[in-house]
């Protein structure tokens, strides 16, 4: 396998984006490497130069992550996606798979698994952890999962939800339900804390994968 290949890592955390450059840096010093902070700069970066791989956060601002798919693959259909996240990888790595990922890798990896994912999709284009695909086969044998993390969510929590990613803001939302803003508030508290999300773009991400 050739060392050259030519990698753009997209994160609009800038500890995340030099971490994963250093480590790839280590792993394949001959690799071309860039960055970008944002979906706009994603896109200008995927328009001037040629990519064997780019390393996707999904909650960039500026963008949505389905869009993004389909712009790298319309642009450079040859392009591999790895989504590097913090999500539960087990919940979510099948679902990106599916919206035109090519592999997904959790930020909590080690090197050591960071390294076989980066062999993996530079090789075979491929790259999911082995708890995932356990998850799969399991799900292939035993059919799949009647539950989802929207299904966790109670119809206020949920009515909620829908409200914020419209981007109502909270004292008008509390005007609307006739709820109290601390209300409100602990509505939205008790619902990121469900859904193991800490803002409105990762909520945004969750009801696009679980959208009916």
């Amino acid at each position: 396998m050739l060392n050259n290949d030519r990698i753009l890592v997209a994160d609009d955390h800038e500890i995340v984006r030099m971490g994963m450059l250093r480590i790839i840096k280590q792993l394949k010093p001959q690799a071309h490497l860039a960055e970008v902070n944002d979906y706009i700069s994603l896109y200008s970066a995927i328009s001037k130069d040629n990519y064997d791989l780019v390393i996707l956060d999904v909650n960039m601002p500026n963008g949505s992550f389905q869009d993004a798919v389909i712009f790298i693959k319309l642009k450079q259909p040859s392009i591999k996606i790895l989504v590097f996240s913090s999500q539960d990888e087990q919940i979510y790595a099948v679902r990106y798979l599916k919206l035109g990922a090519d592999g997904y890798l959790n930020k909590e990896s080690s090197s050591a698994k960071i390294d076989q994912a980066l062999s993996a999709m530079l090789s075979t284009g491929r790259y999911l952890s082995d708890e995932v695909r356990d998850a799969m086969i399991s799900a292939s044998l035993n059919g799949p999962a009647k539950s989802t993390p929207i299904a966790a969510l109670s119809n206020r929590e949920l009515q909620i939800a829908n409200k914020l990613v419209e981007g109502i803001p909270l004292k008008e939302l509390s005007n609307t339900l006739n709820l109290h803003a601390s209300t409100i508030s602990t509505y939205k508290n008790r619902l990121f804390e469900k859904l193991n999300i800490k803002s409105i773009p990762e909520l945004v991400e969750i009801l696009k994968l679980y959208k009916e």
